[in-house]
């Protein structure tokens, strides 16, 4: 099944060519550097909780729900509350430090943390692992046809359903 939807978040195309994927199953704490970088670089306040919130999702390794990580939260402090968590999670969307994959309601670390861009995802139904498939010449000829049908796109979300290698093989 494949899934296009366009959403609200500002569409800003990234000059590089990234035509590969990425697991997410890379270092945390490489990714939550990079975040802090980019942060500073911006002029960002990245508080202690959306950094805690960031590095749990990077630890994840595959797509994590926000209630999940209320839960981690909740294991680690005893008082958090699903606001506090969704300002978070605000944050470092907005900022694109991380992706939501709407069709499974769950959050991934971005791999190219310090440029703005739009990404399709292959989301695996049976491990539930997302790769982000770094390939700016999807969002381009999404984008491309939106324009050529007098379509002003705003953003992108587009999400492949099926099942990854591993869960092939098994």
């Amino acid at each position: 099944m494949i899934r296009v939807e366009v959403n609200a978040l500002t569409q800003s195309a990234t000059s590089k060519d990234h035509s590969h994927g990425h697991h997410h199953h890379d270092d945390a704490a490489g990714f939550v550097r990079a975040v802090e970088e980019a942060s500073e670089e911006r002029g960002l306040r990245l508080t202690p909780l959306r950094k805690e919130v960031l590095e749990l999702i990077a630890a994840a390794g595959k797509p994590i729900k926000a209630y999940d990580l209320l839960d981690q939260l909740r294991e680690r402090h005893g008082n958090a509350a699903p606001p506090t968590v969704y300002r978070a999670l605000d944050f470092l969307l907005e900022h694109q430090f991380i992706h939501k994959l709407e069709s499974i309601n769950a959050f991934v670390s971005c791999h190219h943390p310090a440029e703005a861009h739009q990404v399709p995802f292959l989301i695996c139904d049976v491990c539930s692992s997302a790769q982000e498939v770094c390939d700016e010449r999807v969002a381009e000829l999404i984008d491309a046809q939106a324009r050529a049908f007098g379509f002003r796109a705003q953003g992108q979300t587009l999400e492949v359903h099926g099942v990854c290698k591993d869960c092939r093989k098994s």
